[in-house]
């Protein structure tokens, strides 16, 4: 199912969602307006509140705890964009030149602020606060651990599976998982519900992701970033853990990664040695996997159209190209 056509069965809860999150951007100052409504016109597939929405929807009746927590998580995921583009270094961003390249890196860490701060303000505004403020406190705990740890194993350049796990747990899959658990906590969902929502957004992430790090030595991706990026900025991804696992070559090829900032000419030789030596089959195979554990989690949701379409979603990681 499309984009829009998921937007339409939202309808009014979808306009709401929007609406909530401009109106707590606004600000008396002008050079802020116009920065967040850049921001706001670039916003992407915007995929975690409306997961969000759906599942609401599909476990009870979306209200305004469901619209609030939509908010909050697009609003705490720009944020986290806006950081992680100062903290990378990174230029452009879905195929436009970051706020940070724009207006420098520390007023892009302001903005950021800015943002997350008017996240924090949308879950304290719920009614259902008290069940919601510890999931999205674990979530940004999760966001700066994994970061760190990314950066760790960057230099080190020993990133394992299980690492590799951890980082795209705490990076990307903690705040789908507290986007899917918050909305059913906003409908009063029971608790093997809850769990179920839970269960789902923790494998879509995680799906979600290793698509994305597929992406990355794939040529005719639609994300906006060169072939090879990760591996130019010596983070070693599931793909090529999956063709060093039964290489004779893996310590010369981790060090490869280690000194790839002297000799940018590895990188092409690296992802030459992931497509040969069958990396991105086993990043493919792992990712059918978490596909199928978050179809699996639905299990329990009564059918409905909002269902049918958390189901699609799910399946549509095997073949986006953006």
């Amino acid at each position: 199912m499309s984009r829009e056509a998921i937007i339409k069965l939202l309808g009014n809860h979808w306009d709401g969602f929007e609406r909530l999150v401009r109106e707590s951007l606004r600000s008396d100052i002008a050079l802020l307006n116009v920065v967040n409504e850049s921001i706001m016109s670039n916003a992407g597939k915007q995929l975690r509140p409306m997961l969000l929405l759906l599942v609401a929807g599909s476990l009870g009746v979306i209200n305004d705890d469901s619209l609030h927590f939509a908010a909050a998580v697009e609003l705490l995921h720009n944020a986290t964009l806006l950081h992680d583009d100062v903290a990378d270094r990174s230029s452009t961003r879905r195929g436009q030149p970051t706020l940070s390249a724009l207006i420098g890196p520390s007023s892009a860490v302001l903005v950021g602020d800015f943002w997350l701060t008017k996240a924090v303000d949308m879950v304290l505004d719920a009614k259902r606060k008290d069940k919601a403020v510890p999931l999205f406190s674990r979530t940004l705990s999760d966001l700066a651990e994994g970061e760190m740890l990314q950066l760790e194993k960057a230099n080190e350049a020993d990133t394992t599976e299980e690492d590799y796990l951890r980082i795209i747990y705490c990076k990307t899959a903690s705040l789908f998982r507290t986007a899917c658990m918050s909305a059913a906590l906003s409908v009063d969902a029971g608790p093997e519900q809850c769990e179920a929502a839970a269960r789902y957004g923790n494998a879509m992430g995680l799906a979600f992701q290793i698509r994305d790090d597929i992406f990355d030595y794939t040529d005719g991706n639609g994300l906006g970033k060169p072939v090879g990026l990760d591996l130019m900025e010596k983070k070693i991804t599931l793909p090529l853990i999956g063709a060093l696992r039964n290489s004779d070559r893996a310590g010369e090829l981790r060090d490869m990664v280690r000194g790839i900032d002297e000799h940018p000419e590895y990188c092409g030789q690296l992802r030459g040695f992931v497509l040969e030596n069958g990396g991105l089959e086993y990043a493919a195979a792992r990712l059918d996997d978490y596909i199928k554990d978050a179809t699996a989690a639905l299990d329990v949701f009564p059918e409905s159209p909002g269902k049918e379409c958390l189901a699609s979603l799910a399946g549509y990681n095997a073949i986006r190209n953006t």
